[in-house]
């Protein structure tokens, strides 16, 4: 395992925005720049034949897509541009699982807010949409976020191995039409992106949960300039794991600009899901990742720092139950069964995998670089009492926290994400708080409330 506290540069010739080093290549703010490949002169007789060549094989390209149009018995399509209504039996229009969710989403304001038993919403037609969601750990987040008179909140949390939607909700106590898009709308992603910085490092086999990082700067520092860790300085150190659960910025901003890259940062990105639409058809907003443009840039990113990382907070619960299940992202499901006034089944729950967004082996290593958050880093408080005893005492948590200042809405917006236990994991959830001034509770606070309530 690479050990990063010998990761440091050698002497360089300063010039412009270029660095040079001795028998390397050109680099721009730690990006390669592809060598220069020279021209080749081509002999006479190559090209004649080159001459006839290249307008037969234009020929043959051009006439290819209406060739594989004739002789194709059935035209591929993608997953996002099936047709979300499948007819079958005959006379009765069936739901996929994106029009599903997108009804139960629509129907979930129609919920009674008392009584017991499933959660069921009626139709206009007379049928009627039973719900996924477990009612007391619903309302138990909704009395939580209320009784704290909570400015913004949203909570999603997910049965990691299905998708099945244990609890979505919203809050506010500014503004009334919050609840209807909290969940699907996008804010600041803020740390919550470190465990994505993680993954694209364990991923490349060049760090581990033990590898020690070497650093400097403070914890929560945002100034990349003061990050670098020269050798034999006495820089301060701890290991991934201890980074994750104390939430260091240098480490991971390290860990992106010195050993990720933008490249394969990006790409991680988009295997998480970012910059497309991850679930078609669906209420949910395309979590964004802008590209960074320098070495700062990226290094900020991959601290949990870049403000144009934005992701919906039923886009992170689906991410965290990823983890949960060993890499693979589950479609959320919303309802158990649908049905119309007719009494036919338009819909019943109906697990689907959408991705797989890391292997086997980084999922489990991701899982270990979690366990410390709430034991001894930046959800301790919330998950002990006044002496120290842990509130959920034979539970292990894997979670992390974010924080980072918004302004749509304007706020403190806190995170926390998490699934437990550990070693089976039973349900994966994200909690957003987004305060104003004085605060009476945060995210992790909420989240230990929401899983006291699960696992009473």
């Amino acid at each position: 395992m690479r050990d990063l506290k010998h990761l440091t540069g050698k002497k360089r010739l300063s010039l412009g925005g270029f660095s040079l080093k001795k028998k390397q290549k050109l680099t721009v703010n730690s990006f390669r720049i592809p060598a220069v490949i020279p021209s080749i002169e081509e002999p006479e007789q190559k090209r004649r034949y080159l001459r006839v060549l290249l307008p037969l094989v234009a020929a043959v390209l051009a006439a290819y897509p209406v060739f594989s149009l004739v002789t194709s018995d059935s035209p591929k399509t993608s997953a996002a541009s099936k047709p979300l209504i499948v007819h079958d039996p005959p006379g009765t229009s069936r739901l996929n699982p994106y029009q599903a969710f997108l009804l139960s989403a629509q129907s979930l304001k129609n919920v009674p807010t008392t009584g017991t038993g499933p959660l069921v919403a009626p139709l206009s037609d007379g049928g009627s949409v039973q719900f996924s969601l477990d009612r007391e750990l619903q309302d138990r987040v909704l009395e939580v976020m209320a009784q704290n008179r909570i400015p913004y909140g949203a909570f999603v949390a997910l049965e990691p191995k299905t998708g099945r939607v244990l609890a979505l909700a919203g809050y506010s106590e500014r503004d009334r039409t919050w609840s209807e898009r909290s969940c699907y709308d996008l804010y600041p992603m803020a740390s919550l992106f470190k465990i994505i910085t993680a993954a694209a490092a364990i991923e490349q086999k060049k760090v581990g949960p033990d590898t020690v990082v070497a650093y400097n700067g403070r914890a929560c520092s945002e100034n990349p300039r003061y990050w670098y860790a020269k050798p034999g300085r006495g820089n301060q150190q701890m290991t991934l794991t201890q980074a994750m659960g104390k939430s260091i910025n240098p480490v991971f901003g390290r860990l992106a600009g010195e050993i990720v890259g933008r490249d394969n940062m990006m790409t991680m990105s988009t295997r998480f899901g970012f910059n497309q639409e991850l679930f078609p058809g669906t209420p949910v907003t395309p979590s964004r990742a802008a590209e960074p443009q320098n070495d700062a840039q990226l290094k900020l990113m991959g601290a949990g720092l870049g403000r144009e990382v934005k992701i919906s907070p039923l886009h992170a619960a689906a991410m965290m139950a990823a983890i949960a299940n060993d890499g693979v992202m589950m479609l959320p499901v919303l309802a158990d069964r649908i049905t119309n006034g007719a009494g036919d089944v338009l819909y019943s729950e109906n697990s689907l995998p959408v991705r797989r967004l890391v292997d086997h082996e980084t999922a489990r290593q991701l899982a270990r670089t979690l366990s410390m958050t709430v034991s001894s880093g930046t959800s301790r408080k919330a998950f002990h009492d006044r002496k120290g005893r842990p509130k959920l005492a034979d539970i292990n948590v894997a979670a992390k926290t974010g924080s980072i200042n918004g302004t749509d809405p304007e706020g403190y917006y806190t995170w926390f994400a998490a699934y437990a236990p550990a070693e089976n994991p039973q349900i994966a959830l994200v909690a957003l708080v987004v305060n104003q001034g004085k605060w009476k509770i945060k995210a992790s606070q909420l989240g230990e409330q929401a899983l006291e309530a699960f696992f009473r």
